[in-house]
């Protein structure tokens, strides 16, 4: 069980290639190409703000709120790509597994790669729903720099340890859509966190995606940032980066034999 980062950067150009084939293959011969990627967050704001803003009046912190939830939709929906393609990635991947090596991290970093393609074409329609619903840029949006690298660290963490069990327990490919979807609704995407009584934020912040997707709205709206939340993000970061890398390392030597 190692950490070797070395051999992940002297294969940085077959991590590029492996991004680049994914890329090609799922927008190839679609009518709508990459703006597929625009329409599933885009999609998912119009039918919540039906559902949640009109119907059920869930509040929205004085912002329109579709701006409120396409603003916690951005991460979420970039988590929950990066969470499903690394579900199936080594086993995408099984042919070139069983014939030559190369390091096998480079998988979950690949679709975790792709994912991040879709969330920046998805980051360019956030400007014109803000433009739209009268909220100014500020230089909050800046913070969203950071807030990026550290859902890509936390999905390297998570991803690989999915990415890992999915390739060693077939079953755990089924497990994962349906807890992605439970996990949304723990999350607050649709409804803000403030509606957590106080005694049980504490509960709530274990959650490492509330304090991202918390940091997201208050970086987009101009709003305060949880600090509290942010900090239980970042410790639950470095947790999770180390233990999911070195257990994929640990069961990758399995892979060509469970193929």
């Amino acid at each position: 069980m190692r950490l070797n980062f070395g051999e992940i950067l002297s294969h940085r150009e077959l991590l590029f290639f492996f991004i680049w084939k994914e890329i090609k293959v799922r927008y190839k011969q679609t009518v709508l190409g990459i703006g597929w990627a625009l329409l599933q967050p885009l999609i998912q704001m119009i039918i919540f703000s039906v559902l949640f803003g009109k119907l059920m009046k869930v509040p929205s912190q004085n912002f329109p709120y579709p701006i409120f939830v396409y603003s916690a939709l951005l991460p979420w929906t970039f988590f929950s790509s990066a969470m499903t393609l690394c579900n199936n990635s080594v086993m995408n991947h099984a042919g070139l597994i069983r014939k030559v090596w190369f390091p096998r991290l480079l998988i979950p970093l690949s679709a975790i790669g792709t994912a991040c393609i879709d969330f920046l074409a998805a980051l360019v329609v956030l400007f014109g729903l803000m433009w739209f619903s009268g909220i100014a840029v500020t230089w909050n949006l800046l913070f969203l720099l950071p807030l990026i690298v550290a859902e890509i660290l936390l999905l390297t963490g998570i991803g690989s340890f999915i990415a890992g069990l999915s390739a060693t327990y077939r079953d755990f490919r089924q497990i994962v859509p349906f807890g992605i979807q439970i996990w949304m609704f723990l999350t607050p995407v649709i409804y803000p966190a403030s509606i957590v009584s106080v005694r049980y934020q504490w509960l709530f912040n274990l959650n490492p995606m509330t304090g991202i997707v918390n940091g997201f709205r208050a970086a987009i709206l101009n709003l305060p940032p949880d600090w509290n939340a942010l900090g239980f993000s970042l410790c639950e970061i470095c947790l999770f980066l180390p233990i999911g890398i070195l257990y994929f390392n640990h069961v990758e030597t399995q892979f060509a034999d469970r193929m």
